[in-house]
């Protein structure tokens, strides 16, 4: 064999190896989720499919997602303190209920005229 097919034939298994690293390194990342959803779909999920408005108890469960998150170092999604916010406000906890909405307009900012129009409309409501 050539000295030029001999340093072909070691830059191809060069390359090889180079795409394989490569390869292994690609497939081991892990993909971290933005947000932490917890258990806030199947609770969302159970809590409708039950056909029985139990709010007290869906917020307890969204306000422990809250809590995991933040102890895990994660944001929530957005919507979860606006969805708690009308929990609050469908069993008359109001200062709590435009507490997390404030929160949600605060984490969320493209958010803040949804969130207006709503405490707008439940200031109305307390009238």
């Amino acid at each position: 064999m050539t000295s030029t097919a001999l340093f072909a034939l070691h830059k191809a298994r060069l390359l090889g190896l180079a795409f394989l690293a490569l390869a292994t390194i690609g497939c081991a990342t892990q993909s971290s989720n933005l947000y932490y959803w917890g258990d806030y779909q199947p609770a969302l999920y159970a809590h409708h499919q039950d056909g029985i408005t139990q709010n007290a108890e869906l917020a307890a469960d969204i306000e422990a997602l809250i809590d995991r998150a933040h102890a895990t170092g994660s944001s929530v999604p957005p919507g979860v303190h606006a969805h708690l916010g009308m929990l609050y406000a469908e069993m008359g906890r109001n200062a709590k209920a435009h507490e997390q909405l404030l929160i949600e307009q605060r984490l969320f900012p493209e958010s803040a005229h949804f969130i207006n129009y709503v405490l707008t409309m439940h200031k109305a409501n307390e009238q």
